[in-house]
């Protein structure tokens, strides 16, 4: 496949990768200025020519992915026979710069129940690069026409009518973030009790009063569930402090919330990788 397919396969299967593009050629190259591939860990599509250019180029790239390392940087080579190569000799004469673009895996969030609040929240994460999935028992919610606000989202929007929206739970990709807010308390306290019983997902919200989430608290327990398990579960939801109850502010709050976890789980990610390439590279050979 090309690259441009690749990044969609990549971005599919929520994999990290980078996008290698030949930005400047002074002299002889294999190609020309705008070539491009895409690396991933254990891939490469399409090709920037070949020889110590290319390897050294995909070498780099998976560095970028191993560190969770999420800055673009550029690269440029020599093509010459008295240049230092790790990858054999490439004499074309001339010099390449190379962009190595991370292309990271990009948030993912169900929201389960698309209310007044849900749609207004929709509205805000549609302007972000996210997977956003919108769930409802009831179909009248998710008329095209209703979603019209939703059709210029840079987000990528996946529309779920589920008549039992807990089968949705287990369809959505590892470590989404789920947002439980229905129309019908008991269809909150079944999903409250499927989402605990997965493993891959992201954090899990709960909208509504402290009162509720202590009836919930103790609904749980009597599901089976372990306190700690039942922590897994943020109620109420949105920054503190702000107190208005209108659809806007409070989609406002959850969504400013959300920022922040996105935030978290991106420095995680770059944390674990770099220590991850710090513990490889300290290993004796």
């Amino acid at each position: 496949m090309n690259w441009l397919r690749a990044v969609e396969h990549l971005r599919a299967e929520r994999r990290p990768g980078v996008l290698v593009t030949v930005t400047s050629v002074r002299g002889h190259a294999p190609r020309d200025a705008g070539s491009k591939m895409v690396v991933a860990a254990d891939g490469v599509w399409d090709t920037i020519g070949g020889g110590n250019l290319e390897a050294t180029a995909i070498a780099r790239a998976r560095e970028l992915i191993a560190s969770g390392h999420g800055a673009p940087e550029t690269l440029t080579l020599t093509l010459s026979d008295r240049a230092q190569s790790e990858h054999g000799q490439q004499c074309c004469g001339g010099e390449v710069s190379v962009l190595l673009e991370p292309l990271a895996v990009v948030p993912a969030v169900a929201i389960f129940g698309v209310g007044h609040v849900g749609l207004e929240l929709a509205r805000i994460l549609a302007r972000r690069d996210v997977e956003l999935h919108l769930v409802d028992s009831r179909a009248q919610v998710l008329e095209p026409e209703r979603l019209r606000p939703l059709a210029d989202a840079l987000a990528r929007v996946h529309v779920h009518h589920a008549p039992v929206p807990e089968l949705v739970l287990g369809q959505v990709p590892a470590g989404t973030h789920v947002l439980i807010m229905t129309h019908d308390h008991a269809e909150d306290a079944a999903l409250c009790d499927a989402a605990l019983r997965c493993t891959h997902l992201g954090s899990i919200g709960l909208i509504g009063s402290s009162s509720k989430w202590r009836r919930f608290e103790s609904l749980l327990a009597r599901e089976g569930h372990a306190a700690e398990a039942i922590a897994r579960i943020t109620s109420p939801i949105g920054l503190p402090g702000l107190e208005g109850k209108d659809p806007s502010t409070v989609a406002i709050s959850v969504a400013a919330a959300l920022v922040q976890a996105f935030e978290r789980d991106a420095a995680s990610a770059a944390h674990g990788g770099a220590a991850a390439q710090a513990a490889t590279q300290a290993r004796p050979r």
